[in-house]
């Protein structure tokens, strides 16, 4: 990442809603964005936003209001064929022109602490290279506390590139799940970012429908195809179950009520999806 400038943050505005904007450009922030029909939540997080001087947001093809909502809000909108989400992230980043780069889905907010915490940062000499983000998953309304999903660190905040030129922070090449790759130091921020993430069982089961599918692919490229009897078994029902009981039992998911009992049995349930999927492919081959 590049290294920290050695002059501060040297002047104030007031954008029209109020928010405090960063306006210096050694420590301008930029925040990427991409999109596919994201109506329903574009404007919750763009409006958790306002305080970055660059909104780019990068659509493959929407259908519904999510231009139009990113427009209104001031975001630079650019449209781009779907790439794979680490593709298509990185080239999200690519366009950033901030010092800093703040990666978020589009179903995802700051909460107001959180931005007064990142504004209050970057007015500084920030002394670290990337910021871990905590994340709090939102199932059926509910905010789940409990069984490893909070505070489920999430690397979103980084200086666009190296201290040592080396390549600039980057998404890793996954199918699905993909993870920031930089170099340098990195710290974890106090305050909570939002994740809405499944309002409602079906759109729970659509989007677990759709990662199984391109986990399998990771599983295939690692070769556990569960060929044989045993691994069939033990990846397809035994992992899926040793995950549910290890999650809603010893890491509490059971104090976090009904929402939990069926986030915890349906992750298996995915869990299970993805190998059969796998081994389903690798039958074929």
């Amino acid at each position: 990442m590049l290294l920290a400038s050695d002059s501060q943050y040297d002047s104030r505005k007031v954008s029209p809603a109020g928010s405090v904007r960063l306006t210096t450009m050694q420590q301008k922030l930029s925040v990427a964005i991409i999109t596919l029909n994201e109506g329903e939540n574009l404007a919750r997080t763009l409006a958790s936003v306002q305080f970055a001087d660059e909104v780019v947001v990068i659509d493959s093809g929407s259908t519904d209001r999510t231009l139009e909502i990113a427009r209104d809000y001031g975001a630079r909108v650019i449209i781009e064929p779907w790439k794979g989400f680490a593709q298509q992230k990185n080239s999200a980043i690519d366009k950033c022109s901030g010092t800093w780069v703040l990666s978020l889905d589009a179903d995802e907010e700051l909460t107001p602490e959180l931005q007064r915490e990142i504004a209050a940062l970057l007015k500084g000499d920030p002394t670290a290279d990337a910021y871990l983000l905590r994340r709090r998953n939102i199932f059926l309304g509910r905010w789940i506390r409990h069984g490893g999903y909070y505070p489920d660190p999430k690397l979103r905040l980084f200086r666009k590139h190296s201290a040592n030129f080396a390549p600039p922070a980057r998404f890793t090449e996954r199918p699905v799940h993909e993870t920031m790759a930089f170099e340098g130091t990195l710290e974890t921020l106090e305050h909570d970012l939002i994740h809405h993430a499944y309002p409602t069982i079906e759109s729970y089961i659509e989007h677990m429908d759709r990662y199984s599918t391109l986990g399998a692919q990771i599983i295939l490229e690692k070769g556990k195809t569960g060929k044989s009897l045993y691994a069939f078994v033990h990846n397809i029902f035994i992992i899926p179950a040793f995950t549910f009981i290890w999650n809603f039992f010893f890491r509490g998911g059971f104090l976090d009520g009904r929402e939990g009992l069926l986030l915890h049995l349906y992750h298996s349930t995915y869990t299970s999806w993805k190998y059969s999927k796998a081994w389903q492919i690798a039958r074929k081959r």
